[in-house]
C-alpha cells in the first residue's frame, strides 16, 4: 500500500502543495483532478522521487522512500513515471525502447513480452519503426507501454493521453486501466480530463491551488459539487439561487448541471430567453439568459431564437 503524507512542500518561497493525505491499495486507480499549475505535477514528481520532501513522509508497503537526496538514482525501482516529456529514445525502434527495459536473458520472452505490450497500446504496426518518425500520440503511446514492460507495482501518469486523438484515446484508455486492474498495478493519473476521471478512477482527488478541494469516488465527487470551482470540471453548470426551486427564501446557491434542466409547460420562477442551440448528437445544449445570467440545459432539440421559455430542475 502506497501512503502519502505531504505537509507541505515549497519551491523557494512558494508553497506549492499542503496537507495532501491519502493511501492507495494495490490495484487501485487514484485520478488527481486540477486545473493547470495547481500542483498536480509535482505531486507526482515528489510520490516517484524526483524532489525531496522535507515536510512529510511517503511509504509504500511500511518502508519509508527516501527521496532523491538519499539515493544514487532518483526514482522508485518498483514505481513507473510517464511525464509529460517522454523518456522514449528517438533513435531506435519502437520494439528497442521497450526491449531497453527488458532483462535480455530470455529472447523469445521477451519478443512476446513487446508484442502484448504493443498491442495494448495498438502500435503492433510500428514494432519496428525508428521513434523519431513518429506522431505525438505515437510516442506518447509507446511511452506508455515502455512504462508496462518492466511491470511496475505502481504506474504513475502525467496527462497520459493529452497527444492521443479523441478517436483513438476513448479505446487506449480502456485498455491501458483494463491492463492496470488485470495486473494489479497501483495507478495515480494527474489529468484536467473529468470524463477520464469519472469512468476510470476508484477515487478523485481533486486540486485547488495546491490544497485538497474535496476527494471521494466518482460518483460522490459528481454528486457533491458545490462551488463553481468544483463544477468546471464537468461542463458548463449553472450556479442558481436555491430559492428558484423550492419554497425557501434562504439566499443560498447550488449548483444545477444542464441534464437537470428541463423545459416546463407550467409557469415556474425560471423563465429564460433562447440564445443559441448547440448540436451535441444525441442532444443539443440551449444557451439561454435569466435575469442577464447565461444558463445552459440540454433538449431533444434546436429551440427558436428568442422565445421565452420556463425551466424545472430535477436532480
Amino acid at each position: 500500500m502506497l501512503k502519502v503524507e505531504i505537509d507541505s512542500f515549497s519551491y523557494s518561497e512558494k508553497t506549492i502543495l499542503k496537507n495532501i493525505h491519502f493511501t492507495l491499495k494495490p490495484g487501485e486507480h487514484l485520478s488527481i483532478l486540477g486545473e493547470s499549475g495547481c500542483g498536480k505535477s509535482t505531486l507526482l514528481h515528489l510520490v516517484y522521487g524526483l524532489l525531496h520532501l522535507e515536510n512529510g513522509s511517503i511509504y509504500y508497503n511500511e518502508k519509508k522512500l527516501l527521496g532523491p537526496t538519499k539515493t544514487l538514482i532518483p526514482g522508485e525501482l518498483f514505481m513507473k513515471l510517464v511525464a509529460q516529456e517522454f523518456n522514449i529514445m528517438p533513435f531506435t525502434t519502437v520494439a528497442e525502447n521497450l526491449g531497453s527495459h527488458l532483462s535480455k536473458l530470455d529472447e523469445e520472452k521477451d519478443e512476446n513480452r513487446i508484442d502484448a505490450l504493443l498491442e495494448v497500446v495498438e502500435m503492433e504496426a510500428f514494432k519496428n519503426t525508428l521513434v523519431k518518425n513518429l506522431s505525438g500520440g505515437q510516442k506518447q503511446r509507446v511511452a506508455l507501454a515502455k512504462a508496462l514492460a518492466n511491470e511496475p507495482e505502481v504506474l504513475l501518469l502525467d496527462e497520459p493521453f493529452s497527444n492521443i486523438d479523441t478517436f483513438r484515446k476513448n479505446k487506449l484508455q480502456r485498455n491501458i486501466f483494463s491492463y492496470l486492474k488485470k495486473n494489479n498495478i497501483s495507478c495515480i493519473t494527474a489529468t484536467h480530463d473529468s470524463d477520464e476521471a469519472l469512468a476510470f478512477s476508484d477515487h478523485i482527488l481533486m486540486l485547488k491551488n495546491g490544497t485538497i478541494e474535496m476527494t471521494g469516488t466518482p460518483q460522490f465527487i459528481y454528486e457533491s459539487v458545490s462551488t463553481e470551482y468544483q463544477a468546471g470540471f464537468f461542463g458548463d453548470a449553472n450556479l442558481l439561487p436555491k430559492k428558484l426551486f423550492s419554497a425557501n427564501k434562504v439566499s443560498e446557491n447550488i449548483i444545477v448541471f444542464p441534464h437537470q434542466l428541463k423545459v416546463s409547460e407550467e409557469k415556474t420562477k425560471l423563465e429564460v430567453a433562447i440564445k443559441k442551440s448547440y448540436f451535441k448528437g444525441d442532444h443539443f445544449l440551449i444557451e439561454s439568459i435569466w435575469n442577464e445570467q447565461t444558463i445552459f440545459f440540454k433538449h431533444h432539440n434546436s429551440l427558436e431564437v428568442n422565445i421565452m421559455l420556463h425551466l424545472s430542475y430535477s436532480k
